[in-house]
């Protein structure tokens, strides 16, 4: 499949922050164009209900060309995800080709969480799913959008109270589980992306020593890299049994306990790498083999 493929400057150029439309190069194009450096301030209004301050910065002015180089998307087509008898239609999106690294992360929030792994180009960890919501709200004000996470305050551990998912608004933020697993899958229906490959190839797992560089191994067919593999990545949506009924742009239930996490990460045995397998972890959880990919939505 020919997938469109932008990174963020022409992503923000193409929503019109920078008053000019520029189009995204296909894939087998080759590197998305160049585009003039220059800076953008933020124009969404606070993701905060009461105008509490973030204690983490939500509201950066940062140099575009710094960002330009640091995440690229692919555009996922409006797409239907089979599980046994229920169908879940999901509108076109576009979602990060990587996971998000530790440089794009310090570039948006200013500082990057202790890893035992450092270096710019390797996948970010030990963040909680809060963090990676501020994350989303944050890099969405830099691309002059809505923020998708709204909240009273934060609390301990970048906990965000009172917390509502507004899907309705044009922003970033993480891929629902559906998302993600059309994503994975690119499509295939096979247990794993790579379908009878050999799966060393594709993934980074069974290791002991930490996440990699993205994008070391082989992308899945929407040129999406570590899909299965490095860190596993944290998903917006509440882990809880699949619905009964057929479901459009479903975003799990309202709430639980844990959030999904998907993907698989280093320190897994390869099944934890397969596109259906689901894992979940609490959302103040942090360790070294989850982090999170964005997507950038229209809204529904």
């Amino acid at each position: 499949m020919n997938m469109s493929k932008c990174n963020f400057r022409t992503l923000m150029l193409a929503l019109g922050v920078a008053g000019l439309m520029v189009g995204c190069t296909s894939i087998a194009d080759g590197d998305p164009v160049g585009l003039n450096p220059g800076t953008v301030t933020p124009k969404s209004s606070s993701s905060v209900k009461d105008g509490s301050s973030s204690s983490q910065s939500e509201n950066p002015i940062v140099d575009t060309e710094a960002l330009d180089s640091l995440i690229d998307f692919v555009e996922i087509p409006a797409t239907k995800l089979k599980h046994g008898t229920i169908v879940y239609s999901v509108n076109a999106f576009d979602i990060a080709t990587t996971e998000v690294t530790q440089a794009l992360y310090e570039k948006v929030m200013g500082e990057v969480p202790t890893m035992d792994k450092t270096g710019d180009n390797i996948a970010v960890a030990n963040v909680n799913w809060h963090e990676a919501a501020l994350f989303c709200n944050a890099f969405a004000k830099i691309a002059g959008l809505d923020t998708a996470y709204i909240y009273d305050k934060v609390g301990g551990s970048n906990v965000l109270e009172n917390l509502t998912v507004d899907y309705s608004v044009e922003s970033v933020r993480l891929p629902t589980e559906a998302e993600w697993e059309i994503a994975a899958r690119a499509g295939t229906s096979t247990t794993y992306y790579w379908d009878v490959a050999e799966a060393s190839k594709y993934a980074y797992y069974a290791q002991t020593k930490g996440p990699v560089k993205v994008a070391s191994y082989l992308p899945n067919d929407f040129g999406l890299y570590d899909m299965g593999g490095n860190v596993a990545e944290w998903i917006n949506d509440w882990y809880d049994t699949y619905s009964t009924k057929n479901e459009t742009n479903y975003t799990g239930a309202i709430d639980g306990e844990y959030k999904v996490v998907r993907g698989g990460s280093w320190s897994q045995k390869v099944g934890a790498m397969a596109s259906a397998e689901r894992d979940k972890k609490v959302p103040t959880a942090r360790t070294q083999m989850i982090g999170f990919r964005i997507v950038h939505s229209v809204g529904f």
